[in-house]
């Protein structure tokens, strides 16, 4: 009897079900929309995906989080800027106190798919809905999702060190993490395919609805911008693995695809850079005391677009805070000099043509085929820099072989004065040392980075130029020297918590423990040649 009652409940549980099933297709079809077939024709299935991509590589919105994301790690750490703000008691990143809930949304902003967030997973979704769809020429989309998952994925790197990247597509492998030294591999190989995979599509025109970039879904300048970036990464590595960074550097240089010809920018309509509210709105972020001296010491033009005179006439024409000192309030430093008209636009910058040239002057120091004169690819990236600016004399700028940079004194505090630790020039030397024309050029790529303090600061680590100054307070109980300053952020207590055997795998991959001052992979001791 309790047999047949429990039939007869499945019997009419499954009637109900047909019921209401029969007719779901249609009863969920909005007739006004776009059917999945049309989403199909028009890529829209795999376009859509891009969108958080293109917002998550660096954070656009809100603006609290890029302050996350970058504006409280690379930018200070950079010698960028400075925040006025003594967050936590003035306990915090600044003062390498690494505050994990700040620095965990570096690794958010690329994996956390949910709430519109996660570089890797979308790019995962195109691959597979590339897959599924299996429509002619789909491979596109996934070679310009790599690419941008690189752009993406190096900076995580460059942080971390280990990151989750080659194995990340297999629900079963998703966690692991790679080591530097593989993600880097990866990296190229994936730089390598889109490269030369996107060569047939150059006259297509499908990525023009999807494209945020000012390459308006030209396939031709994606090119020129993965063989940029490759030839970024290869630079990267040239000391801690100098075959494979000369083999992948000619490979950029001997391509086809040429290199970046305007800077790369990502367009943000309706909203403007964030650092226009941090800076100018929140007032938590100033001018860097590297920054002022060398900018003055140069009297380098770019000045003016970069910051704001000081709301305080008395501080003078441009003023900067250093970094890691004691602050107190707020109010004592925040009439120094604030970001200016650089970060004033609805756009930012993935990568400029004036760094192509520095990496081609470095490149030809390092004796790498192709890469041209070391002389001539730096002046012609500071003269990119000025033109991007709308900078004039430049002329004059590079024949100057006088001016060095200023020592600093704090306008508030004697005790934060500190003397600059060399007298590079402009002009450029040839009859100087490969390592007195490298601190030229990484001098001048760092200027004109602005306001990139990730990349900037990962180029400090590799080359140690230009001389950023140490923190004053040191809050992070010996495990970042002073001197040697911070390498690197921490894993994030997220992943502990949620991957913890992984995570504890990646530790194995680290040069020292899990802490700030670790060297990464290619954040080597040794002399730059």
């Amino acid at each position: 009897m309790k047999n047949k009652i429990k039939y007869i409940q499945v019997f009419i549980i499954l009637l109900i079900f047909n019921a209401c099933t029969e007719d779901f297709e249609k009863i969920n079809t909005n007739p006004n929309g776009i059917s999945q077939e049309s989403l199909t024709q028009l890529n829209n299935h795999i376009g859509s995906r891009f969108t958080p991509i293109f917002a998550n590589i660096i954070k656009t919105q809100p603006a609290w989080n890029y302050q996350l994301q970058h504006g409280l790690n690379g930018d200070i750490y950079s010698g960028y800027m400075t925040t006025p703000t003594p967050f936590a008691g003035n306990i915090n990143n600044q003062t390498y106190s690494l505050v994990d809930g700040w620095n965990a949304f570096i690794w958010i902003d690329a994996y956390d798919g949910s709430g519109g967030n996660g570089v890797m997973p979308f790019v995962r979704e195109i691959k597979n809905q590339v897959g599924i769809s299996n429509a002619p020429g789909g491979e596109k989309f996934v070679y310009l999702a790599n690419i941008m998952r690189v752009m993406a994925m190096h900076r995580v790197s460059d942080v971390f060190g280990p990151i989750r990247f080659s194995k990340f597509n297999d629900f079963d492998t998703t966690g692991e993490y790679d080591s530097q030294e593989t993600a880097y591999k990866a990296f190229f190989a994936d730089l390598d395919e889109a490269i030369t995979g996107l060569k047939e599509f150059e006259s297509s025109t499908q990525f023009v609805p999807f494209d945020e970039s000012n390459f308006a879904g030209n396939i031709a300048q994606w090119r020129a911008f993965a063989n940029s970036l490759r030839l970024r990464l290869a630079v990267r590595v040239a000391k801690v693995d100098p075959v494979l960074a000369k083999t992948e550097g000619e490979k950029a240089l001997a391509n086809d695809a040429g290199f970046l010809t305007s800077d790369m920018v990502i367009n943000t309509p309706g909203f403007m850079h964030p650092i226009a509210t941090i800076s100018g709105t929140w007032n938590d972020i100033c001018m860097g005391a590297e920054m002022e001296v060398i900018l003055r010491g140069f009297n380098d033009g770019r000045i003016e677009k970069y910051f704001r005179a000081p709301a305080d006439a008395s501080l003078g024409d441009y003023k900067g805070i250093r970094k890691g000192i004691d602050i107190t309030a707020k109010s004592q430093y925040a009439s120094h000099s604030l970001i200016g008209e650089v970060i004033e636009r609805e756009s930012k910058v993935w990568m400029t043509t004036a760094e192509t040239y520095f990496l081609k002057a470095e490149a030809a120091l390092r004796g790498w085929s192709g890469a041209g004169d070391a002389k001539s690819n730096y002046e012609a990236g500071v003269r990119a820099s000025f033109t991007q600016h709308g900078v004039a004399d430049v002329d004059t700028y590079l024949a100057d072989n006088t001016s060095t940079p200023n020592d600093f004194v704090d306008a508030i505090n004697s005790a934060n004065n500190i003397a600059y630790g060399s007298d590079v020039k402009i002009a450029f030397n040839d009859a100087g040392t490969n390592e007195e024309k490298l601190e030229q050029i990484i001098t001048q790529k760092w200027i004109a980075l602005f306001p990139d303090g990730q990349e900037a600061w990962s180029e400090f680590r590799r080359t140690g130029y230009p001389r950023v100054f140490p923190v004053v307070l040191n809050n992070s109980g010996g495990t970042i020297d002073t001197n040697i300053q911070i390498r690197r952020i921490n894993f994030v207590n997220t992943e502990r918590t949620s991957n913890l055997n992984n995570v504890q795998e990646a530790e194995t991959f680290l040069k020292g423990p899990d802490n700030g001052g670790t060297r990464l992979w290619w954040d080597t001791e040794s002399s730059n040649f």
